[in-house]
């Protein structure tokens, strides 16, 4: 079984098209985050000796940021659903809110 029908059983998605363009959305979102981060880093502190804060507050700002983004892309390319699903399970993953995962 290839990779792309991996994916696609994965994320239970219909067809190869779906796979396709949920990949190009992140990759686009990844591409975008790169392109902030210069801005991003520069209004948290730009040029701080402490390179470890600095990091850990690029991630600690980026994190929403980025979640808006890959649903908004999900959206231009039409897989706002699977983004939106996707997006509530990793809420809940990350507020260890199991339960709610296993219900959808």
């Amino acid at each position: 079984m290839s990779f792309l029908h991996r994916l696609k059983n994965k994320w239970k998605l219909d067809t190869l098209g779906q796979v396709v363009l949920v990949l190009i959305t992140f990759a686009c979102t990844g591409f975008t985050v790169m392109f902030l981060k210069g801005p991003v880093v520069a209004w948290i502190g730009g040029a701080q000796d402490n390179q470890t804060l600095l990091t850990v507050l690029y991630y600690i700002f980026i994190l929403p940021i980025y979640n808006i983004i890959l649903l908004i892309y999900g959206f231009v390319f039409g897989q706002f659903a699977f983004f939106w699903d996707f997006e509530k399970r990793m809420w809940y993953r990350m507020t260890r809110q199991k339960h709610k995962i296993e219900r959808e």
